[in-house]
């Protein structure tokens, strides 16, 4: 064994001593440097990353706009805690999500931490605007793993394992899945059986949805699913929040999922990508919504962090000045192109090629008369794929989906080699 080698060995070997298990890693890889695209290993391998921090960096590892935003905001205040004093940074970053999210409509911002923690605000906010207990998720959904969150979130393992109680007036409704049945029709009809049999629409405060499912398997919400949900929380007077933790940022092909469908929702939460890497995340909603609790009632001690809300700041002129969208959008139908040809070859194995934009997934079945989830195949490709050189990793209810997250600044060449990359190993593990 060479020394590199070596040393990956001792690393994981103390990661597994002073880490819990509970906190899992795909890939038995310790990263020392990144750029763009590309990772490197404590081995000097260069990995194609596929993942991106999962979904976290849209705009690619280290990102000349971000490091300078954060290098500058070092400078002058690095953490001050926005209930204690305000900082310009905060300010600034509100007001452009307000712009990009509300448009001409009132719209206020609160920034916080962590994805799963701008989710229990929202629905904190809900609550605390309509007076009313109950939120209805759909199954399948990802919202966190707080106990609210993981609550809310429409499967069982790995997140919920023995963890209970959960929390009350928590429903679920179905998702759709073309792909496996369940229409447009089947989904609403699913919502109105929770308003018929569990909790009536009036007690009902906000429903929660994810215009693609993120962890659950890259489905997207139909526009016209979309748009009659839009149309239902308003006859009934229901908080309509699109959680875009993972949607957000140009990863769908637009700035958020939800813009697609024409709908504006009620509450957007965002995370992941807003920071291009630092912790970041917020509720953005409006502003009668977001007026509902009194002072005092939303904050925490890290959330709207000056180094971060810079980051965002570096994000969103990342996006305004180099076409991110485009690129995106362009290496998606490129990547999407690729993953398509693979189906044709694998049509046994891939049920199928889905997602929007460069939010991208093969559902990986036993065979292709059944669609029988098939977890176990599903994984062998992916650790061939990292022995080919490209990270990506699973999702799905039962993990027999694999998701591709490349940056938007991902090259044609890039892409290319990826899907090369993940040709060979769906090869390998086939063979």
């Amino acid at each position: 064994m060479n020394a590199s080698a070596r040393k990956t060995e001792l690393l994981l070997a103390e990661r597994a001593r002073h880490v819990p298990r509970g906190v899992a890693t795909a890939h038995p890889v310790v990263i020392e440097r990144a750029l763009g695209a590309e990772v490197w290993d404590v081995e000097g391998k260069r990995h194609l990353d596929f993942v991106g921090g999962i979904g976290v960096l849209n705009v690619g590892h280290n990102h000349p706009r971000v490091l300078e935003a954060v290098s500058r905001q070092l400078q002058k205040v690095s953490h001050a805690a926005f209930q204690v004093a305000a900082y310009e940074p905060y300010i600034d970053l509100a007001a452009r999500l307000n712009t990009l999210i509300g448009g001409d409509d009132h719209y206020k911002s609160i920034f916080l931490t962590t994805g799963a923690e701008a989710v229990e605000n929202a629905i904190k906010i809900a609550r605390g605007y309509t007076n009313r207990p109950g939120v209805i998720a759909f199954r399948g959904g990802f919202h966190g793993r707080t106990l609210l969150g993981v609550t809310l979130t429409g499967f069982s393992q790995p997140y919920k394992q023995n963890f209970g109680p959960f929390p009350t007036d928590i429903y679920h409704a179905a998702y759709p899945d073309l792909y496996r049945g369940i229409t447009t029709d089947k989904a609403l009809a699913s919502l109105e059986e929770v308003f018929a049999t569990e909790i009536a629409p009036d007690r009902v405060a906000a429903i929660i949805i994810e215009p693609v499912q993120g962890d659950g398997g890259f489905l997207p919400a139909p526009d016209g699913f979309l748009v009659a949900l839009r149309e239902i929380t308003k006859r009934h007077g229901i908080v309509l929040i699109c959680d875009e933790i993972q949607t957000g940022f140009g990863r769908t092909g637009d700035l958020f999922g939800f813009q697609r469908s024409g709908i504006k929702p009620d509450l957007v939460t965002v995370a992941k990508s807003l920071a291009g890497g630092l912790p970041l995340s917020g509720v953005v909603g409006r502003a009668e919504i977001m007026d509902a609790p009194t002072p005092g009632g939303l904050g925490g001690t890290y959330g709207g962090n000056a180094l971060a809300c810079a980051a965002a700041l570096g994000v969103l002129d990342a996006f305004e000045k180099e076409r991110l969208l485009e690129r995106g959008a362009a290496g998606g139908t490129r990547l999407r192109a690729g993953l398509e040809a693979l189906q044709r070859r694998y049509s046994d194995r891939i049920g199928e090629v889905r997602g929007r934009g460069s939010m991208l997934a093969v559902e990986i079945v036993a065979d292709a008369a059944s669609k029988r989830h098939d977890a176990d195949f599903a994984q062998v490709v992916v650790d061939k794929a990292r022995e080919e050189g490209l990270l990506i990793i699973k999702c799905g209810v039962h993990r027999n989906v694999i998701r591709f997250l490349a940056p938007l600044v991902t090259t044609d060449a890039q892409i290319d080699e990826a899907v090369a990359a993940f040709g060979k190993a769906f090869a390998s593990a086939a063979g």
